[in-house]
């Protein structure tokens, strides 16, 4: 049987590059896998980006209301569907989470979820909430503080200062706003 995996961390561990070789890795054996994004997710439009600029299309744009299993099947048409990945899993609705564990389990093919566990005041996301309730496989990919400590946080920055309020979502590099993976000691220190 297939599995869902949830593969998540802090901001800037590796999560979109780990995806696009993923993909590379099903691709060069000829199989085929399907990337989709949470079309919230604007940074970078219909393309997944790494922070190392590595770029992949996405091959379906998920709406709050799209169902996955429908989509899949017309973008694949009757190839032989290898693998599913998903960037910016937080994104996704929970109800979309559902559909991807049973779309895993009913079609036996592996998803492969990428996102971040928390938001910027260290509250869930409501996807990334699901998956870490329903995903049959939990990775947590490691990144670092500028401490050199293991970062758990996302700070967010507004025109350079850190702030502890706002909208959950405020994408990266939109309005003057960017993200530091921070651990838990200087998030309390910058943050709070």
């Amino acid at each position: 049987m297939a599995k869902l995996y949830f593969r998540y961390s802090a901001m800037n561990s590796g999560k979109t590059t780990s995806l696009i070789q993923t993909a590379h890795n099903y691709e060069e054996r000829d199989q085929h896998v399907v990337v989709l994004k949470p079309r919230l997710d604007s940074k970078a439009g219909d393309h997944i980006q790494s922070r190392i600029g590595a770029s992949r299309p996405v091959d379906i744009l998920l709406d709050p209301d799209t169902i996955i299993k429908e989509a899949i099947t017309r973008h694949i048409g009757s190839l032989a569907l290898s693998c599913v990945l998903v960037d910016e899993a937080q994104f996704l609705e929970p109800s979309q989470v559902d559909e991807l564990f049973w779309y895993a389990v009913d079609e036996d093919v592996p998803v492969m979820a990428y996102g971040l566990r928390t938001d910027f005041q260290t509250r869930g996301f409501p996807g990334s909430t699901r998956l870490l309730q329903l995903a049959h496989s939990l990775e947590e990919l490691k990144t670092i503080c500028r401490c050199s400590k293991k970062a758990v946080f996302n700070g967010r920055k507004i025109n350079g200062d850190f702030v502890s309020e706002g909208s959950q979502v405020a994408i990266d590099g939109e309005a003057s706003v960017e993200y530091e993976s921070l651990c838990a000691k200087c998030y309390k220190q910058k943050v709070l």
